[in-house]
Order: C-alpha cells, then structure tokens, then sequence
C-alpha cells in the first residue's frame, strides 16, 4: 500500500517529529511504501530515507539515495517562513508562531504545500494519508485531495492549546476544513480529546475520534545491566565530541557532560523535552537540593534547548550562588524570560517564599554543594536516548501545561526508569496505565499534583524511589518495562493509523477518560 504523510516539521527531535520519524519506520515494517511531506533539510541523513523529492523552478525532482525506496521525504518550497506552534529557532528557517504570520502569509504557506501535495500524488498515487496537528495539515490535505483520497489526523496537542484555543475565530475555521473529511482522528488521550471537541465543532467528529496514542521502539528503548549501559552512555559521549551545547557554568559539549555521569556510581535521574516554561524545568531544578541532600550520589541531566535555557541557567546559578532574591525574580518575570509576558510562576515562587528558619539554611547548603551535580547537553537526537535513558534510574515530567501524551514517560518506563510525572492530561493516563506495574505502595510515586507544594513533592518521590531496597526497586524496574512493552509499540501504532484513514473505526479504541476505566 502507498501511503503519504503530511507532516510539514523535522523528523527529529521531540513530539510530532519523534512520532512521525517512528510511525514511518514501522509502516515500512509492515510492508507499505510512504511518502512523507516534511522541512527536514538533512532527511537524506537518516537511515529510513531512501530518497528525497525537492522543488526548483516549481518542478518536483526525486533524487533517489539507495533502492529499494521505501521511503520518499518531500521537502515543499515555503519560502523560508516556517510557522510554528511554540516559539523556536530552527536552522534555515524563519520560524514564526502562527499568531504572527499576517493573513497573506498564512495563505501563501498554506498553497504552497498544497501544491506540493498534488505534485507527490500525482507521481506516487498514494491509497491513503495522513495529516499531523489540527492546523494546518489537515486543511491542506483537504484543499489537495479533495474526496479523492481518504485521510486520517494525528491530534498532537500543540496545535489546539497553543494556536486554535489562543484565537479561535481565526484558526478553528481552518481546523473546521481539514477535519470534516478525515475518516478517522486520532488523539493520544482523552483529555486531548475533550479539548479537540471544545475547540473544534464539526458534525460527527466525536463519533469518528479514537485513541492513537504515539508508539516506542521497544527494541531501542529497554533496560539494560548497569555495565551495558555505561558503557553505551561512553559511547554516546564519543560520538558527540565537540558538539556545543549548554552546561551549568556556560557553553561546554554534551560529550563532557555525559562522561560526568556513570550508572555504576550515580543515580541518574534526566529530564528531555523542550526547555520552555510550559516543561516545569524549573520546579525540578528547584527540587534538587533537597535530592541530593538525601541522595548524594544522585546526578541531573537535563536534554533539551529552547527559549527558556537562559531563564533556568539563570535560576540554577542563583541556587548554588544561595542568592534567593535572584531566584525569587526568575519566579516573578516567568515568561517573560523566554519571550513572552511578565507574568509569576506561582509554584516556584509559593516554595522560594516557603523557605524560612532552618528550613531556608538546610536548602542553600544542599544547593551551594549540589553544583557539580546537574548538567544541561542540548539538544540530543531522539535516537541518542536510547543509550541514555538505560543509565538513568528515574525521569521527571513535571509540563505544568496541558500534554496530549506522555512519549518521554512511556519510553523512560520501557528502559526500566521511573517517570515521575504531573498528575494531569495525557500524562496522567500515561501513569494510569504504568501503575498496574507496580505495588500498590509504590504507585504514588509515579506522580505528583501541580500547585505550591509541586517542588516538595517532586523531590520527595525521586528521593522515594532513589532510597527503596535495591530488590525492590529493580522489580519495579523490570515490571515497568515489561508492561511499557506491552501496551506501546509501534506496529500497533502505525495498524490503527491505517485502519483511521480507511475509516475501520470499530478496530480502534475511544478515548475512554480515568473516570471511565480506560487508560
């Protein structure tokens, strides 16, 4: 079967990159041959292309890099100006959100990639397509196809909480167009779910909404012996030697920061995602001290980059530097600090005042010598997790923001980690489904509630699982890997892709919510 994709991003990274990179490898899997619209300007690097399509002139050339060609990236012509849904730097390109695209621009992206659309159908024929996001890949598939093709949408979250739910008078119409002819959609929660049918008001789109969560490479992301595992974490940092990325003191490599760290000495705990507010970066980097005033030989990694990386290098030098009122003025001018408006960060700002007496003196000793404990790589390829995340015995989700789902959870999970995560959105049923792994004493420390005691508590469930007896805790680890198995693999991912478009709905699962008794 020929099946093309419309995703319009890169295909690394996090989110919808990560999901569209994993559900075209495990679509050529089963057999089917994709061709995938994307901005990817270094497809042809990666292993899964086998050839890349791009516009000169307006005329489409293929270059085809090895045979035989399952996959095929289209990169369309957009000008340069690539709107996005949080604010960001991508190389080569003007990335603007889509609230600040004028409406001459929006059009002129929008028929650009419709264009291109009805080029690759043209040359490929495809049976079916998949649009990403609520706007705009479904509208320009709806423009380019017509009732000429079926299509499915992948509901990534972004879309709707960042562009649609902001201005809905001028982007819910779009959402309108693309979704009224998808045979199925798919969201990776419920709560996304609920947030697609507030937002977006098409006939029949509840009915034809199901549960599409994204998928892990369970052969890739899986525990590990502490041995093994070291030494893939060595490896990692010998392939990353010289890349520039960002530590606590200033500009250092991920290669240095990852040779710091060793799971046969260290409890490493990570965080990977965007380093923006919404993440709650923050509140884990405020947690620490009290970490590792319990847990000595506890080390932080932090993996991502964003707009907040200077507001975190900000807050974690005030912390070691015991200096409470610069830390304090962080938690004040919150978004302000990647770009947005003033505005406090309650929870980080309800622990600051928090510390008074003994309990502000134990705090900034365990900060001041927590120092050399926490290390920031940058940006790292979604397939270099697969040799962290083994090393690590923890990870912290702590998004104070809604999330469609918990990827870094389930695939933290599947290396055998604990994913501490906030109890809210599709994290929350990501943690719904992981609890079963675990005894009933332990599942508490799978989560924890957003609000002003959100530090105390992150702290205390990391400490919680660093401290459990060793036994117990790697039967915890085995059984949470052998059900994230289970339950998120990426062949069933990409089967329910297929049956959505082909509207075969009564195969898939509704998004049944947590008081539902679904997952």
């Amino acid at each position: 079967m020929r099946i093309l994709v419309f995703h319009g991003y890169l295909l690394r990274g996090t989110g919808s990159n990560v999901y569209n990179a994993g559900l075209v490898r495990a679509l050529t899997g089963l057999g089917h041959e994709v061709h995938l619209l994307c901005q990817d300007r270094e497809a042809e690097r990666l292993p899964f292309v086998d050839a890349v399509g791009d516009w000169e002139g307006g005329e489409l050339g293929v270059r085809v890099l090895r045979e035989p060609v399952e996959v095929t990236a289209y990169r369309p012509d957009i000008g340069g100006l690539l709107p996005v849904y949080v604010a960001d730097r991508y190389e080569g390109f003007e990335a603007r959100p889509f609230p600040g695209l004028s409406d001459t621009e929006l059009e002129r992206y929008m028929e650009s990639n419709v264009a291109a659309v009805r080029d690759v159908v043209d040359r490929s024929a495809p049976d079916l397509a998949l649009a990403n996001h609520a706007v705009m890949g479904p509208a320009i598939l709806a423009r380019a196809l017509g009732d000429s093709i079926p299509y499915a949408v992948k509901i990534h979250g972004s879309a709707l909480e960042y562009t649609v739910r902001p201005d809905p008078d001028r982007f819910a119409p779009y959402a309108v167009e693309g979704l009224a002819g998808a045979r199925g959609v798919l969201v990776g929660s419920r709560h996304t779910a609920e947030a697609l049918w507030e937002l977006v008001d098409v006939p029949g789109l509840r009915e034809r909404t199901r549960l599409g969560p994204p998928g892990v490479d369970v052969e890739a992301f899986r525990s590990r012996p502490r041995a093994e595992a070291a030494r893939r974490l060595a490896t990692l940092a010998d392939r990353l030697e010289g890349a520039e990325v960002v530590s606590w003191g200033g500009e250092t490599s991920a290669a240095a920061t990852l040779r710091e760290l060793d799971p046969r000495r260290h409890r490493i705990v990570s965080f990977v995602g965007k380093l923006i507010v919404s993440k709650g970066v923050d509140l884990l980097l405020a947690a620490w001290p009290l970490v590792v005033r319990e847990v000595p030989d506890a080390r932080l990694v932090i993996v991502g980059f964003g707009a907040y990386r200077d507001g975190l290098l900000r807050l974690l030098g005030a912390l070691v530097e015991c200096d409470l009122a610069a830390a304090r003025d962080v938690a004040a001018r919150g978004r302000e600090l990647e770009g947005g408006r003033t505005g406090e960060l309650g929870y980080l700002a309800a622990f600051l005042d928090s510390l008074e007496g003994e309990r502000r003196g134990a705090y900034l000793d365990a900060a001041r010598s927590s120092a050399k404990t926490v290390g920031f790589t940058g940006r790292l390829e979604h397939s270099d997790l697969a040799d962290l995340l083994p090393a690590c015995e923890a990870q912290a989700v702590p998004s104070t923001f809604p999330e469609a789902f918990g990827m870094v959870a389930a695939e933290a999970a599947a290396c055998g980690a604990l994913p501490l995560s906030a109890a809210h959105s599709g994290l929350a049923e990501v943690t719904a489904v992981l609890a079963a792994a675990l005894e009933e004493r332990l599942r508490p420390l799978l989560s924890f509630d957003r609000g002003p005691r959100a530090v105390d508590e992150i702290a205390a469930k990391l400490v919680g699982w660093l401290m459990l007896e060793p036994a117990r805790r790697e039967r915890a680890s085995e059984a949470l890997a052998e059900l994230a198995r289970e339950r998120f693999g990426w062949e069933g991912v990409a089967s329910g892709v297929i049956a959505a478009a082909e509207g075969r709905l009564g195969e898939l699962v509704e998004p049944l919510g947590l008081s539902d008794g679904g997952g």
